[in-house]
């Protein structure tokens, strides 16, 4: 128990290092390819967030995903790459493959979908190579170009919202 807050000390200390390098990326491009990182252990409607964003012309296949869970049963299989903070290690480096081929992924745009700051997620939505990332307005501002003020469980708001703005600046 001692060991999990030293462990997010270090976390906390590598993401505010890594959060000094800010990226000004302007997005020019129509979005072809998401990444969305959701918190699970706060969130239970993926499946239908991807659909809303299915209805908004993203082709599925283009839709790369990868949830958090605050702590992951040994014998449950996922539906699809899960992580915990188990997964990073004390310098803030990932210790799973999916997670380093995700935050190497150049996605036109990352949806960062979580409104509590974990450090863990905040570290992803940092290290990801995303042109482009979107996340709430409740987390540190210096993540994410743009912020959106809803609730988590809105997501239908949430994605209308953003689609509303991405058409607003072709």
């Amino acid at each position: 128990m001692f060991l999990n807050y030293i462990k997010e000390f270090f976390v906390k200390k590598s993401l505010k290092n890594n959060l000094h390098i800010v990226k000004n990326e302007v997005f020019t491009s129509n979005v072809q390819t998401i990444g969305l990182l959701i918190d699970e252990s706060e969130f239970r409607h993926s499946k239908e967030l991807v659909k809303e964003l299915i209805l908004q012309g993203i082709v599925f296949e283009n839709i790369k995903i990868v949830a958090y869970r605050g702590k992951l049963k040994k014998k449950k299989a996922y539906s699809r790459p899960t992580f915990c903070k188990k997964h990073i290690n004390w310098k803030g480096e990932f210790t799973e493959e999916f997670l380093s081929e995700f935050t190497d992924s150049e996605f036109d745009l990352l949806i960062s979908y979580y409104e509590i700051e974990k450090p863990i997620l905040m570290m992803t939505t940092s290290k990801s190579k995303a042109k482009f990332k979107v996340g709430f307005s409740s987390v540190d501002k210096t993540l994410n170009r743009w912020m959106i003020d809803t609730e988590m469980e809105n997501y239908k708001l949430f994605v209308s919202e953003l689609f509303k703005y991405l058409k607003s600046i072709k």
